[in-house]
């Protein structure tokens, strides 16, 4: 399992691969791709690469899947004992980011494809087919 640790917008974020995550708004349009370079730590495997403060040549790319506004969030500002009432609503602009690979020293350490590929085949995913009765089944249960 690969993660690397991102900053972007005063946040720090764990990001794997084949994922998407809700960042701060990003200047991009979407279905582009996005490479952030502020990346604090990397894991691989068994290594692991921490920076001081930036893990050099480690890069992430991502794809903008979209823009949108997040929840209402509700400031309300009063004065006891005085006529002083202020009701304000704030909705943070938010950008959709799809991991894409994660690199280090120009090397792909994880991409989503990998991921893909990674991830096990669920038995609701497959078509059931019921049980095969055998000769030999059907034969040793009436000889009892």
């Amino acid at each position: 399992m690969s993660y690397a640790i991102i900053e972007t917008g005063g946040k720090q974020i764990r990001v794997e691969p084949g994922r998407f995550y809700d960042i701060e708004l990003l200047a991009v349009e979407p279905d582009e791709k996005v490479t952030i370079d502020k990346v604090l730590l990397v894991k691989h495997e068994d290594d692991i690469h921490v920076g001081q403060p930036l893990v050099e040549g480690a890069t992430v790319e991502g794809t903008v899947l979209r823009h949108f506004r997040g929840r209402k969030v509700i400031v309300y500002k009063m004065r006891p004992k005085k006529k002083t009432r202020k009701k304000r609503g704030h909705r943070q602009e938010i950008t959709r980011l799809m991991i894409n690979t994660i690199s280090f020293n120009g090397s792909v350490l994880a991409s989503s494809s990998e991921v893909q590929k990674e991830t096990p085949v669920l038995a609701s995913d497959t078509a059931a087919e019921p049980p095969v009765e055998t000769e030999t089944a059907s034969v040793a249960s009436e000889a009892e």
